[in-house]
């Protein structure tokens, strides 16, 4: 390009450039409602920029050239595909007719700060340093994918929309190498796609406004960040927020924030990989799935104060869930089912006033449980399980209140446990659960056992001490009520009475009654004992 075809507002950036000086054209205006009043004084040719980033002029000594242009219409293709640039690129309040072509290029800092493009197109690119689209305005797609930006990605304030096409922001395998901010008004209408990229620092959408009520909000699948990620003050998304099988090395903080796809999954955090705690809490709000099955959490997940609504199914899902701690102590009872099914807890904590109506708990284990309350409020919990009768449940609560040290409750569940099993047998094994229930307790109460023993042996006593026994002959025995009322009901041995003596009449019937209690209250023992004996 000759110097002689500039234009003098071309002029002037060509002659500032060996020095690194920045171009104001904007006289102050940079309200892009007149772009189309910016005429020719305001305008350069993007020709004229590729040129200058691809060596038409040469640094001046002593200075660090670069582009640096305020509120000018840029007007053409920016086309830097597979190019080499070694100098920055900085365009502030600037207004682009065409998307700028970085794809496949390998750039030094590139800063697009406050501007309005119809895309930005840099597949492949490699910016050793910062991309920075702080507070611009891209209405046409942001093509990342397969980038790598050793610095950081600036989205700070940013909006970008696609109508009609593809995702307003497409990062496939995008690797920064520090942090990624879309943060403080960044807005998106579409789908925002992270799958398989990588972030070294942390990924911060704190304040952010994700839309797309039809599909996936966020698409971060297998998404790597190596510390924090923020989707907190005051994030909301529309649409489902997916990350399952990423790998977060710090903690996902989802506090106050808003997540809305109502009857589909709305925050997708399934398989997921964390190193520390997980907060959806303190004003949460979710319509829709929240989904962590499968999830590895290396410390808290943390639902205090949050609000969870999915009444047709389920609305947490825990199911294969590992965590330190999870604390289910939402600001009001979640509205649908929570399934807990084959999770692992060391320490779950919760509270009666907030519990869900349904829960899934076949396969849970907890190693405490906060707090155990008294088996009796306990067991409401365990009965809300969605799937009837399962033993599971009863057996792990059980297992807990022994390990406390409360064996008075542990036998409580195990009871109750039998007890809910009879409901499920045919009329046969529920009349004989009711009469280990009625007798023995099914062995957890063995002192009814004993009230029952006592019972019939007073009854007996009182009755034969009154009646005139007949002796077999040769026999001078001396009758004792008592001692012939307990040989009756004993099932084995002999105290010398029963063999001696022989009742007549109504008394004979009531001896064949308590020979028949003796053996059921003997059988049921049996069964009770050996139930316990096998439990320990």
């Amino acid at each position: 390009m000759l110097s002689d075809e500039l234009t003098p507002p071309e002029r002037v950036l060509w002659d500032a450039f060996p020095r690194g000086e920045t171009v104001d054209l904007s006289g102050g205006d940079q309200d892009f409602d007149s772009t189309n009043a910016w005429g020719p004084e305001r305008t350069i040719r993007a020709e004229v920029i590729s040129a200058l980033l691809l060596g038409a002029r040469e640094n001046e000594p002593g200075h660090v050239a670069a582009v640096r242009l305020t509120g000018a219409r840029i007007a053409g293709t920016l086309n830097l595909g597979h190019a080499h640039v070694t100098v920055p690129l900085a365009l502030t309040g600037c207004q682009l007719t065409e998307a700028p072509h970085l794809y496949w290029a390998q750039l030094r800092s590139v800063h697009f700060m406050r501007c309005r493009l119809p895309g930005l197109v840099a597949s492949g690119a490699r910016i050793d340093g910062h991309l920075w689209l702080e507070g611009s305005h891209v209405y046409g797609g942001v093509w990342l994918d397969s980038a790598h930006i050793t610095g950081i990605l600036n989205l700070t304030g940013a909006h970008l929309s696609h109508p009609g096409g593809d995702a307003p922001l497409l990062a496939d395998r995008l690797v920064v190498d520090n942090n990624v901010y879309c943060d403080q008004g960044f807005t998106a209408e579409g789908e925002v796609r992270l799958p398989g990229a990588n972030v070294g620092g942390q990924l911060i959408f704190r304040g952010a406004r994700l839309r797309n009520p039809k599909g996936q909000a966020l698409y971060a699948s297998r998404l790597a960040v190596a510390a924090n990620v923020f989707c907190d003050g005051g994030f909301s998304a529309e649409g489902e927020i997916r990350l399952r099988g990423a790998r977060i090395g710090g903690y996902l903080s989802l506090v106050g924030a808003s997540v809305s796809n109502p009857a589909r999954a709305a925050l997708n955090c399934d398989d997921m990989s964390i190193e520390t705690d997980i907060y959806c809490s303190d004003g949460f709000r979710a319509e829709g799935v929240v989904s962590l099955a499968g999830a590895h959490i290396g410390g808290l997940f943390n639902l205090r104060g949050g609000r969870l609504s999915n009444p047709a199914g389920v609305a947490l899902n825990l199911q294969r869930a590992q965590a330190e701690e999870v604390l289910l102590r939402p600001a009001e009872p979640i509205k649908g089912v929570v399934d807990l099914s084959y999770a692992h807890f060391k320490l779950l904590r919760d509270d009666p006033l907030s519990w869900a109506p349904r829960y899934q708990l076949d396969g849970l284990t907890y190693e405490m449980i906060d707090p155990p309350l008294i088996a009796k409020e306990r067991l409401k919990w365990v009965r809300r399980d969605t799937d009837g009768y399962i033993p599971q449940p009863y057996e792990k609560l059980a297992e807990t209140y022994r390990a406390l040290g409360h064996d008075g409750e542990r036998r409580t569940v195990l009871l109750a446990k039998q007890r809910h099993r009879r409901t499920t047998q045919p009329v046969p094994g529920r009349v004989w659960g009711y009469l280990q229930d009625w007798t023995v307790g099914y062995g957890y109460r063995p002192f009814l056992a004993t009230a029952w023993l006592v019972a019939l042996l007073a009854f007996g006593t009182v009755i034969f001490q009154h009646h005139p026994m007949i002796q077999e002959p040769g026999h001078n025995t001396q009758f004792n009520p008592f001692l012939y009322t307990l040989d009756v009901l004993l099932p084995i041995g002999s105290l010398g009475q029963e063999g001696e003596f022989a009742p007549h009449g109504i008394y004979l019937w009531i001896s064949d009654a308590l020979v028949v209690a003796g053996f059921i209250l003997g059988l049921t023992v049996a069964a009770g004992a050996t139930r316990v004996l096998s439990r320990e």
